[in-house]
């Protein structure tokens, strides 16, 4: 074992390796948690010019911050270089209103390393030496169309001439509470330049709100300039320990009243009181006593031009050894700090050496790696009592409200946890879709992290009563795809594969909450009965002719595909998990039952559904929403898009253990198809034997299967040198019409932005790539191919005449999925598109953004810059298709299979 798998062994044993971590968020403001007003405009109420005055209720944001796991305490920089407007203590970026497409930090951040621990961080920011130009950026994307590409912090020109500095900062565990923090400046300039670089240290603000708390203290130790001790009642007594000639300054965390309202203030120190010190030069900003609920350390620097700083601290609850003054020789942050700081970078190595096949070149290597890092980085602390928020805006749960508020059904909920989020700016929360697919990188390096995450969305504090998964806070009770149990299932057979076994209790625990989910789903979203699905956007955002959350302009309702095929992969999903539990524990066998019968049923529908009209067009050879208009008529919806391929995606394959041990609920099922021919008339019949003795779960049989994947393999349709299009390029020239009285509703291929504002305009279904959803595709593929084998062939791409197996097909997509961060033959990565200096600048080309989604034509980047969760899912495709070949991915599922097997039969 290395030493961070040695850390991680020790946290499952109760040793805190976690407490520490990147648990603040990058945004607070303009979050539906401190939204308090009115209207419900959460980037109105509280702006980025009102977070460094005001103090947050619900948590902190910061930069290249951490905290302990309730964040009671932070730690952040925060920089000055002597010409901005405010002190740099957070990112910046437009909001939804501002942008042409929708909010979008405007800086440029990367997660360069972390281990699961968090025993190492590295982190870099890029810090430009002219004026941020704050205005400029705000008024400039206000006068873009949706037409127009965004205007970036690179366009302004604040980088040229390599104007700059490289800011990285490091972090290192000495043990599970003691932290060394290291800062390094680089000025990549020509010219000697001006720095201030400020540590922070602040508790969250507990103490304003009315409640009976003790209030926190900070202050310097003595007359030592280097130490601060801080006393928090959660969290005893720590030190800050500060090498250098730093000027500490202290003040309150606490809201600046007089300047955002007029009122007076309770002090004179306030939050913002650092800010007026070091950018207004007020001098009696900051408390001349040395206490507060905030300390900054103040380093002021001139760096030359190619040269660079570097500032050492140290936070932990050891206070200093014996009386220290100014004269003192010892280092303040120990002798042992660089000796330290080298072996947790060495023990990153070993890990991510151990966790990455070494078949990786060395570019895929750093973009693996950084994947991995991104995805730890966007930890967060989020805390929403949304019981105590809904008090707090006049909305009781048994008291009849004249102002509905957002979530007024949710007062279960209440959230104090550390969650993987999308990206901690541009969605500071929570998504339970995207979630299920962040396991999937984090269980390459943490596997009970990973667990946890899936257990969270379960809780009684997250589920609510009726079953529904929270979708995210601007509205919880909005649609998600349910891919919960997939991922759950995946989980387990991760564990399986490594350790010989998986955890049945972990499995059996969810297996009785996702049951709750899925009932909800059959009782919620199938009003008519047929088996035929609704869910509104369900996380495809603009995908449909219409907003899928909103009512019909036609009237009636619209039978989604892409809303069955989810249901029908939930049910095979919950039909796997309950094979794995009746192999222990028989009584689970009803539930086999069940599930498949249930999986029949929805399969079948997607073929004819009510008076026979499926979602299967066989002229074309795909599947289409269906609108059942009040009238009676069924019409097809004919866009080809990612909602006809994910019925593809409903595949699953049995190996027949369940079958084999139980002989009686294999006639009981023989016997139930048989009287029920019309079941799997139109489906691939779940009887027949595939390779290995296999036996396919599928909605598309092989004739079906062949007509989709001569779609989907199209490059004038899905297939993109980057991956599958969420929407076929076909679209360009034949946009899809569909006329409601006098107006038109028209779907085209856009491979780059939304040209509407549906959902806000800051995503685009409607041809980009998306990472999850071909994950899912390639998922679906190497199931098909472990029941088909390699007799089973198509073309690749269409009409090339060049014939794949399945499992060739699925390693083609990653290829080309993986491609989007790699550097092609001419050393540039498509996913900075034609942005030189991401291309060429040495400082820059190495630097991976994992993007929302990419360009459907160059696999450039677009939307959240730093969505690393779910597009961190490369990493786990890069590792499958390195270490297992098609001939052992045929023999795998044996393998498992016998390693279950031993495991129930221990």
């Amino acid at each position: 074992m290395t030493t961070e798998e040695i850390r991680l062994a020790e946290t499952s044993i109760e040793l805190p390796w976690k407490k520490w971590g990147p648990y603040l968020s990058e945004r607070q403001w303009g979050t539906v948690r401190e939204d308090y007003s009115k209207d419900g405009n959460a980037w109105n109420y509280f702006t980025h010019d009102h977070a460094r005055s005001r103090a947050y209720r619900w948590g902190e944001d910061g930069l290249a911050g951490v905290s302990d796991d309730q964040q009671f305490t932070c730690v952040a920089l925060a920089l000055w270089n002597g010409k901005d407007p405010i002190l740099k203590e957070r990112l910046f970026g437009l909001t939804n209103g501002e942008a042409n497409h929708g909010e979008d930090v405007k800086e440029y951040y990367f997660y360069l390393d972390s281990t699961p621990t968090h025993s190492y961080m590295k982190y870099l920011y890029k810090y430009p030496q002219a004026e941020y130009p704050y205005s400029h950026l705000v008024e400039t994307n206000r006068r873009l169309g949706r037409q127009d590409f965004e205007y970036e912090l690179i366009d302004t020109g604040v980088f040229d001439d390599n104007r700059y500095f490289d800011v990285f900062v490091e972090y290192a565990k000495a043990s599970p509470d003691d932290i060394l923090i290291q800062v390094t400046a680089h000025n990549r300039g020509p010219d000697a330049a001006s720095l201030h670089l400020l540590p922070t240290v602040w508790f969250r603000n507990i103490w304003s709100w009315g409640t009976d708390v003790i209030r926190p203290q900070l202050g310097q130790l003595g007359d030592d300039p280097r130490v601060v001790v801080l006393r928090h009642p959660n969290l005893g007594e720590r030190y800050l320990h500060v090498e250098g000639a730093a000027e500490l300054l202290f003040t309150e965390n606490d809201t600046n009243n007089t300047r955002l309202f007029g009122q007076p203030n309770r002090t004179p120190f306030v939050k913002d009181s650092i800010h007026d010190y070091i950018v207004g030069g007020r001098r009696d900003a900051v408390n001349p006593e040395k206490t507060g609920t905030k300390v900054a350390a103040h380093f002021p620097l001139t760096i030359a031009g190619g040269s660079s700083a570097v500032v050492r601290l140290r936070f932990n609850a050891t206070a200093p050894a014996g009386a220290r003054s100014k004269a003192t020789d010892a280092s303040p942050v120990g002798q042992d700090f660089d000796v330290m700081m080298q072996a947790r970078r060495r023990e990153a190595d070993e890990f991510y050496g151990q966790v990455l096949p070494a078949s990786l070149n060395e570019d895929q290597t750093r973009v693996a790696r950084q994947a991995l890092a991104g995805t730890l980085w966007t930890k967060q602390f989020f805390n929403y009592d949304v019981n105590k928020w809904l008090e707090e805006h006049g909305t009781h749960p048994y008291r009849a409200s004249r102002n509905a508020s957002r979530n007024d059904r949710w007062h279960h909920m209440h959230n104090a946890d550390i969650i993987s989020m999308p990206d901690k700016w541009e969605y500071p929360w929570y998504a339970a879709w995207d979630l299920a697919f962040h396991v999937l990188p984090l269980t390459m390096v943490d596997e009970d992290f990973g667990k946890k995450q899936l257990d969270l969305m379960l809780r009684e504090d997250y589920l609510h009563p009726s079953g529904q998964i929270p979708a995210y806070e601007w509205n919880f009770g909005d649609v998600n795809p349910p891919v919960h149990a997939w991922s759950t299932i995946f989980t387990y057979r991760l564990m399986i594969r490594k350790h010989g076994e998986g955890d049945m209790e972990w499995l059996e625990r969810s297996f009785h909450k996702l049951l709750l989910n899925f009932t909800w789903w059959v009782n919620r979203k199938d009003p008519s009965g047929n088996n035929a699905f609704e869910g509104g956007f369900l996380g495809l955002d603009n995908i449909g002719v219409f907003d899928r959350s909103a009512p019909l302009p036609t009237g009636g309702r619209l039978e989604q595909a892409d809303g069955t095929a989810w249901m029908a992969l939930f049910c095979q999903n919950m039909l796997e998990i309950a094979i794995e539990l009746a192999l222990e524990k028989p009584s689970y066998l009803e539930m086999c039952d069940k599930f498949i019968v249930h999986y029949l049923w929805i399969a079948s529908a997607m073929m004819h559904a009510g008076e026979g009209r499926g979602m299967w067009d066989d002229e074309d050879g795909f599947f289409y929403d269906v609108l059942r208009l009040p009238s009676g008529e069924a019409v097809p919806l004919k866009v080809r898009s990612m909602v006809g391929l994910l019925p593809l995606c409903a595949a699953t394959v049995f190996d027949g253990r369940l079958l084999s041990r139980y002989p009686d609920l294999a006639a009981r099922l023989r016997s139930f198809i048989d009287t029920r021919p019309e079941l799997r008339d139109n489906i691939h019949d779940p009887t027949a034997r595939g390779v290995g003795g296999r036996r396919l779960a599928s909605i598309v049989d092989e004739h079906r299967l062949r007509r989709v994947l001569s779609r989907v393999l199209d490059e004038n349709e899905f297939l993109s040198d980057y991956g599958i299009r969420s929407l076929s390029k076909d679209h360009a020239e034949h946009p899809y019409v569909f006329r409601v009285g006098e107006q038109d509703h028209t779907v085209s291929y856009l491979p780059a932005e939304s040209d509407s504002g549906m959902f806000g305009g800051n995503s685009n279904w409607r041809g980009p790539i998306w990472v999850p959803v071909n994950a899912l595709i390639v998922r679906a593929l190497l199931q098909y191919y472990a029941y088909y084998g390699d007799d089973f062939k198509v073309e690749c791409p269409t009409g090339s005449g060049h014939l794949m197996t399945l499992y060739e097909v699925a390693d083609d997509i990653t290829r080309r999925l993986s491609s989007i961060f790699l550097r092609n033959e001419e050393g540039h990565r498509p996913v900075y598109g034609g942005t030189t200096k991401f291309q060429d600048d040495p400082h820059w080309r190495d630097l991976i953004l994992f993007y929302e989604y990419f360009h459907g034509d160059n696999g450039a980047g677009l939307g959240a810059s730093h969505q690393t969760g779910w597009t961190a899912v490369v990493a786990r495709l890069m590792q499958v298709f390195a270490v297992t070949s098609a001939e052992e991915f045929l023999d795998e599922g044996k393998r498992v299979g016998a390693a279950q097997e031993k495991a129930v039969t221990k």
